[in-house]
């Protein structure tokens, strides 16, 4: 008697980050922070995994502090969701906010980050790697439009 093969199916493991754009003014006009990381080295927005107990805007504040150094003001009324399989049986959901530059000392964290750049809020798009980054960086251009 002949038995079909079964396909096994593999439960998706999910994973969350998040992270912001984060702005700042200056003299000659509106900047963003790019940061560019250790793995993979393409250039985004700081992000990073949520710890067991934390919300969406403890993870970004925390993650940026550490990838950065900087304090920023989160505005969790912009939140853009970027969904991706980074490697094979994994799904991964990245929220970022929008963040206003507030304080604290910029330094990069030797661990997960090779670079960090200001970069002018309408040639940005221009240094971002991937194109589901530059679609987060076209919905944060409308909701600044907005307000």
């Amino acid at each position: 008697m002949f038995f079909p093969k079964r396909k096994r199916v593999l439960a998706l493991k999910k994973e969350t980050s998040c992270g912001a754009v984060i702005a700042r003014q200056t003299e000659t006009g509106r900047e963003i922070l790019l940061i560019r990381h250790m793995n993979g080295g393409h250039w985004a927005f700081p992000k990073g995994h949520v710890e067991a107990g934390e919300t969406e805007a403890e993870t970004a504040l925390r993650e940026i502090r550490e990838e950065t150094g900087l304090l920023v003001e989160l505005d969790t009324s912009f939140r853009a969701v970027v969904t991706y399989s980074p490697k094979p049986g994994v799904m991964k959901d990245v929220i970022y906010f929008a963040a206003e530059l507030s304080g604290g000392s910029q330094q990069m964290q030797a661990e997960e980050v090779t670079d960090m750049r200001w970069v002018a809020l309408d040639a940005s798009d221009q240094l971002i790697t991937y194109e589901n980054d530059r679609g987060v960086l076209k919905q944060y251009r409308a909701y600044c439009a907005e307000k």
